[in-house]
Formats: structure tokens, sequence, C-alpha cells
């Protein structure tokens, strides 16, 4: 085995070798394994319900028997703190229970029936029926800053598991050791569940080459990803250079703009002054919704807010990152922040000296600068921001008009706030997936609502969720039977409702 081909984890502390091999995968190891999947999926997509609910189910209960080994493990290669770790794989079994909750119910297949009208003039109407069905094996990357709930068993996996799409999941390098515990969990769940081989795969790798084999494999249907808007798009591009192109879901990251609007700026600035730094410095700024980006109006209350604000940024210390080069990368963000024409640095947190540093950092520039320097409505992965002073009203609104798409938008007001800049709501509502009001985009509820998406680009999907049981939806097409006798149909279209889902029938929705 050549040596280039072997990696290993690195402890995220001290950037030394941890335990344990990890080998790249070649490309015959990536064509069995796609291969095992297509194979898998003809099986699979035929389970009934309650079969791929207890399944995702069990992969909950075999994270669970993991123990703490699992949790300590993911702390050395991630340099998250134990008590994340395991509010994450708390997260991490509860979307699996939920997708389980909702397979089990069943009416997300959207069952439509229209029924025949034979005699109807000048031409009969035949009987026509809708369902939602499983594209096929699904391509899954994992992320850096979530290693459990965005990655192995994570909400990709999990909805494509729930949809009937076996998933080849290709682990992070930065937690690989993490990776093949989970795998291996799964693969277990797997086993006793009575799930076809191929049903789930893992495979390592830490370079861009095996991602790119994988997307371009013709029997992978969908591919779901979250990380880097270099990563993402690299994706994107391979899935429609193939002959057959395929879709991509991929979360690429955001600044996730904030508005406070004057009003409330003057009574409760200082307020949302805190709030806003622990928003910004959480998870050493390691979450797609921490805030890249804040606007606020010049006024007496603003000098308020800003030493506010820097107060509360100087009493945070520099926090270690997931990975050397994430925090090289970061830092490296800072310097070009720094360098720009018309920025200037309103508040830095404390020094540490420690292997992957990140040190929070606030600027601030005006809407004329952020004009001249594009660059700044860019994520800087970590725990920086930029404040942005207008002028205005009319140049809030025109920042707002100018901004691409993003996951989240934030509005802090008071009711004459929101009377006097209703204009700005249906800007926002065009722009990004999720929009708050008078709280902090950080921290991603795990529901049936939920949206975590948005315009390109920060995702590749804006009509999409990656989080939330309406993704199920992205790993499925709509198939319509006409004129199906009721012995073929699938059980969910069958005359008698045998599955107790809700169904439109005739327009009307029923069970």
């Amino acid at each position: 085995m050549s040596s280039k081909n072997v990696f290993y984890g690195i402890n995220a502390f001290t950037n030394e070798k941890l335990e344990g091999e990890f080998i790249n995968a070649s490309e015959e190891e990536i064509n069995k394994v796609v291969e095992e999947a297509t194979k898998a999926f003809d099986i699979y997509r035929k389970k009934d319900k309650s079969s791929i609910a207890n399944f995702l189910d069990q992969i909950g209960e075999e994270i669970l028997n993991l123990g703490d080994a699992l949790l300590e493990r993911c702390h050395l290669e991630t340099a998250l703190p134990f008590g994340r770790l395991q509010g994450e794989r708390g997260r991490t079994v509860n979307q699996l229970k939920l997708f389980a909750a909702v397979v089990r119910e069943g009416s997300w297949v959207d069952a439509r029936i229209d029924t025949a009208i034979p005699d109807r003039t000048p031409v009969p109407k035949p009987d026509i029926r809708h369902m939602l069905l499983p594209l096929g094996p699904v391509a899954v990357f994992g992320a850096s800053n979530f290693p459990l709930a965005f990655s192995v068993a994570g909400g990709d996996t999990a909805s494509a598991l729930a949809a009937g799409c076996p998933v080849v999941f290709k682990g992070h390098p930065a937690h690989p050791g993490t990776s093949e515990m989970v795998f291996k969990a799964i693969k277990e769940a797997a086993i006793k569940s009575g799930m076809p081989k191929g049903v789930f795969s893992l495979i390592h790798s830490n370079s861009n080459k095996q991602g790119e084999l994988l997307v371009k494999h013709p029997q992978i249907k969908a591919v779901g990803f979250t990380g880097s808007f270099r990563g993402g798009k690299a994706l994107f591009d391979y899935a429609n250079s193939r002959l057959e192109p395929i879709p991509v879901f991929a979360e690429m990251g955001s600044t996730n703009p904030v508005f406070i609007l004057p009003q409330v700026l003057k009574e409760k600035g200082e307020q949302i002054a805190v709030g806003l730094a622990g928003s910004i410095t959480l998870g050493v700024g390691q979450f797609c919704t921490n805030p890249g980006l804040s606007f606020v109006e010049n006024s007496e209350a603003t000098n308020v807010f800003y030493k506010k604000l820097g107060e509360s940024i100087a009493e945070v210390s520099s926090g270690n990152m997931l990975t050397s080069g994430i925090s090289k990368a970061y830092n490296e963000g800072l310097n070009r922040i720094s360098s720009l024409k018309d920025v200037v640095e309103l508040a830095k947190g404390k020094e540490n000296e420690i292997a992957n540093r990140a040190t929070p950092k606030v600027f601030k520039t005006t809407i004329s600068g952020l004009i001249e320097n594009e660059s700044l409505a860019e994520e800087n992965f970590g725990p920086s921001s930029v404040l942005v002073e207008a002028s205005s009203k009319n140049e809030i609104i025109k920042a707002a008009k100018d901004l691409e798409g993003h996951l989240t938008a934030t509005i802090f007001g008071t009711d004459e706030d929101f009377k006097n800049y209703q204009e700005l709501f249906d800007i926002l509502e065009k722009k990004v997936g999720r929009i708050i009001i008078n709280g902090y985009p950080t921290g991603v509820e795990v529901c049936h609502s939920m949206v975590h998406g948005g315009p390109y680009p920060a995702t590749t999907a804006p009509q999409s969720t990656s989080v939330g049981t309406n993704a199920i939806k992205r790993f499925v097409r709509p198939v319509c039977f006409q004129d199906y006798p009721d012995g073929l149909l699938p059980d969910a279209l069958k005359a008698k409702n045998k599955l107790n889902i809700w169904r439109l029938v005739n327009g009307n929705l029923e069970k």
C-alpha cells in the first residue's frame, strides 16, 4: 500500500496523528460500493414503511450503544467540547427518530387519486394516480463542523434512507475515526433490521478525486452536501457534466445578514449587542448560521451599541478551530478584510496560544465601503463579522436589494420599525430561506416546518431544505399511474387505503 493512499485522524488540539490508518478509496472500491447500493435499491425501495422506520430507529440505538467512546474520539478530532457533542449526538438520534415517525405515518408520499369518468364527453377521463418514489442510490458528503448531525448518520443520510434510497457516504477527512465508528453502528443496525447489503456504505478520502468519481458514477442519482461554496459548486459542476445530470443539494454557507432598525437600536441596543457577540462567536464561529454581516443606521444610539459590542467581544477568548486548514483560512480571511479600504477593526477578543487558534474580530465599514469591497459579503468561516453603517433608510433598503442568496436574515425592530421598514420584509423573502425576528440565526430547530436552505449561492437547490422533515422530498420524484388495475398499484394508491395515510382523492384530502 502506497503511503500517499493512507491518512490519519489528527488531534485538533496538538495537530498530531491519532490512532488508526484510513485508506483513500480506489476507483474500483467506489465502483463496488455503488454497484452494491444499486442492487440494494431494488430491494430496499420495496420495503414496507414499518421496516424502514424500524431501521432508522435502530441506527439511533446503535449510535447510543457506542457510548462515550464516540464522544471521546470526536472530541480529539474536532476540539468540540463534550457538552456540545452530547447535544449533537442527541440531535442526530432525534433526527433519525423524527424521520422514522414520518415514514411510519406514511402520508409524505403525497398520494393523489383522480378516479375515472368513463362517460365524460367529449373524451372519457382516465383513472390517474400519483405518488413520490425514491430516486436511487444517493452520494452524501460529510460536513466538518457537525461531525455527528451533518455527518455519517446526519440529516442527509436520514432523509435519503427514509425516502427509500441507499446511501454511499464520503467521510470528511477531519474526523475519520468518528465516521468509522458511526458507520459500524449503521452497519449493525442494517443487519439487525434485515436490510440488504449495500444499503449504506462509507468511503474514506482526504483528496477531492474520490468525491468526483462518486458524483460522476452513472448509478448515483442525487447528491447531498454541506460545506464550502467551492466544494459544493465543484460537485454541482461534476453532476451537470454527466451524460445524465443529477440533482445536487448543496448547502454552501452564508453570511446571514442582520438588520438592526433605528428604534430598537435606541431602546435595546446594548442588549442586542451582547446577544450578537454571543451569536458571532458561538462554536468558535463554526456554524453556517453565524451572523457575518450586520446593518445599522447611524444615530446617537449607534456608538452606544458599538461600545457594548466591543466590550462583549473583548471578553471572548480565542477558540480552537476544527482543523489547522480551517484555522489558516480564517486568519487569512482576517488579514484580507483588514487590508481593505474603508474597513476598520471595531473589536477583538482575547488572544490564546493554542494550536488552531481563531481570535474573534468585528470590523466596521460603510455602505459605500461594502459596495467597493464586495468580498465583505462573503463568508469568512469563523468568529468574525462585519458591521455596515448606513446613513439612511434608503441605504439599508438598497443594501438589502443587493444581497445575494443567504440561509437566514434577521430583523431586530419595534412595531414602529416594522411599519417603517415593511419593504425590507418583502425583499428578504426573495433572498433567504429563513427570516428571524428579534432573535439570532444560530441554532437550527429540527422540526416539520424548518427551512435550512436559500437561493444561490447559499445552496444549489433553493426549492429544498436540508433540515426538517421536508428534506425527504429531495430524494424522490413523482410518478403517475394511469388506468392501472388495483392489484398492480402501490399500496399507497390502492382503492382501499390500507396504509391509513392522507390522500388527495378527487381534490379532497381524506383518509
